[in-house]
């Protein structure tokens, strides 16, 4: 080989070099928070310092607030509700001050704003559910009142097109609008203003199906089992209701426990087969306080009796991981309302694992 020939093979192995490096795609740096427990932090009513905190699967070490870690900024308000869509997070955030509600969209993963929704379209957002791809529902109350006239106005689910970045309609629903289920293409709406009917949506019109199901007065649907039903709780009369989304016809209403204790924090286990729910009532020989245990119930019991507690305590929140093949329940705990509280997990079985701090106010969970 000549000296020339030398002199151009050297160059064209360089340049092959360069153009090899240049093509190299490096992979994109993990999100911060990839698998684990999004923890929904309410925060002190009026205080606007709820926050959401992360809990990877398999650590015990939590990282709080993390829309502002992310942003620079708090989210303002009352966290009410998470969930993600399609690669987005959707955060709903109240606030006393009129005009300042807002629902925040996020980066899943990394929890960086991609856009905020504010009033008019936004007025007391209460829930948010996956309507289809890029679709997100979120009940809202509309403006409201004060004691008896709290409900002046038919509530509404908002309809977002987290793609576009859009408003697409309000749906008018009715008064108090509040917990969500989808099955299939139905979004069944419950509500706590009084009404006593399941607004039924089509996802695919955004339409209300007429009629609705007469499930009792402030019904709100909790979750659709694994025997294809669907299960409200109506707290007019403390009952479980039972129901083929398909005929919407109610099967069964089953009373829950007996006495003043009152239901709340209802949550179906992975499998779909068991409900966890924490019972309560306030204490007049302890100045009111609210006490209470958590109980459980299989979809195919014929009654709920709640006489013998699954855990010997009252809890704030409750939800089980449906990606940890250990089925953990998550159990929220909130001291007070002005300082942070705690979020413990536990077998099914209910043995403890272990306990992990929260923010102020824990209520939900979301999972990922």
């Amino acid at each position: 080989m000549t000296s020339s020939n030398r002199l151009l093979s050297g160059i064209s192995i360089a340049l092959l070099t360069l153009i090899a490096g240049a093509c190299k795609v490096e992979d994109a740096p993990p999100s911060p928070y990839e698998e684990g427990a999004y923890i929904v932090n309410a925060g002190t009513p009026g205080a606007s310092n709820g926050s959401i905190s992360f809990i990877a699967r398999n650590t015990a070490t939590p990282t709080v607030d993390i829309f502002n870690a992310a942003n620079g900024r708090a989210l303002g308000g009352t966290v009410q509700d998470y969930t993600e869509i399609d690669g987005k997070g959707v955060i709903l955030v109240d606030n006393n001050a009129g005009g300042q509600d807002k629902v925040e969209i996020v980066e899943s993963g990394t929890f960086k704003s991609l856009a905020t929704f504010q009033a008019p379209d936004v007025e007391n957002p209460r829930f948010v559910v996956y309507a289809g791809p890029n679709k997100a529902y979120i009940s809202c109350w509309d403006a409201t009142g004060s004691g008896a006239n709290t409900y002046t106005k038919p509530g509404y689910i908002l309809v977002l097109n987290l793609g576009s970045r859009t408003v697409v309609k309000k749906i008018p629903v009715t008064k108090g609008a509040e917990r969500m289920v989808l099955v299939n293409k139905e979004v069944f709406v419950g509500s706590v203003g009084g009404e006593q009917v399941l607004t039924v949506i089509n996802t695919d019109t955004d339409e209300v199906v007429q009629p609705g199901i007469d499930a009792g007065v402030n019904a709100n649907p909790i979750a659709f089992d694994a025997n294809k039903k669907l299960w409200a709780y109506a707290s007019s009369t403390n009952e479980m209701v039972r129901i083929n989304p398909t005929s919407k016809i109610v099967e069964t209403r089953l009373k829950v426990g007996r006495g003043p204790k009152t239901p709340s924090a209802i949550t179906l286990n992975a499998d779909k087969t068991i409900f966890f729910f924490v019972n309560s009532f306030n204490d007049p020989a302890d100045n009111g306080k609210l006490k209470g245990e958590t109980y459980r119930f299989s979809i195919n019991d014929v009654t709920i009796q709640a006489n013998t507690p699954f855990i010997r305590r009252l809890f704030s929140g409750l939800s089980v991981d449906p990606y940890d093949a250990r089925g953990l329940l998550y159990a929220a705990v909130t001291p007070s309302a002005n300082q942070p509280g705690y979020a413990i997990r536990y077998q099914p079985s209910g043995a403890l694992v272990d306990s992990i701090k929260a923010d102020i106010a824990p209520t939900r969970f979301f999972f990922r």
